[in-house]
């Protein structure tokens, strides 16, 4: 386990040093949630209405449907899993209120930049910076270059975020080893019923 925690260690180092560094700009203590999540989520200080719809464009419809606004504002992710989604779709569709001037229960890009150009800004629901990356991601940008930085040793990742993230992955790597064996059962005996078995 100790060399798969290296190596996986290894392999994100290499990932942070190519990715570059991220010297962030500060942000003024009175930015919108927009400002702020760009900051956070992308280190992406200098952007404009049209590079921001697009961004968040998750699938390039030039539109922005529930599930867009969803992920945007992270969430789908796994930090929100405590908000109910009742509350998550209302908000969601307060967004799409507020931008959509065709009631086609969407937000077009034009819709967008004209709403910004207009003074509109995104509502802050006070539910975070919208983790919508994926793990990797989520661990490089919020937790590995804030406490460790591109000159971080593999002793240094001793954090409870770092022992999680590894951990996962070597449940990750279980549950696919396992799955190899399986594929390559000829009866999978864990899928035949008990009263179906010989010895059942």
């Amino acid at each position: 386990m100790i060399l798969r925690i290296a190596a996986a260690a290894s392999a994100l180092l290499t990932l942070v040093l190519a990715h570059g560094g991220h010297d962030q700009q500060p942000i003024p203590a009175d930015a919108d949630w927009t400002v702020r999540h760009m900051s956070e989520e992308h280190h992406i200080t200098s952007f404009d209405a049209g590079s921001f719809f697009n961004l968040h464009d998750y699938d390039g419809s030039n539109e922005w449907t529930l599930d867009d606004i969803l992920k945007t504002y992270g969430l789908r992710h796994e930090s929100t899993d405590h908000i109910p989604y009742a509350e998550k779709e209302k908000a969601a569709k307060s967004v799409i209120e507020l931008y959509d001037r065709d009631h086609s229960g969407s937000i077009s890009f034009a819709e967008y930049t004209i709403g910004v150009a207009q003074g509109l800004t995104l509502p802050d629901f006070g539910w975070g910076p919208g983790h919508h990356g994926d793990d990797e991601y989520e661990y490089e940008i919020h937790h590995f270059e804030k406490f460790h930085g591109d000159d971080a040793t593999e002793e240094e990742l001793t954090h409870p975020e770092d022992i999680a993230h590894f951990q996962k992955h070597e449940m990750l790597e279980q549950q696919a080893e396992r799955q190899e064996a399986m594929d390559r059962m000829r009866i999978v005996e864990a899928n035949i019923p008990m009263k179906f078995r010989r010895n059942g």
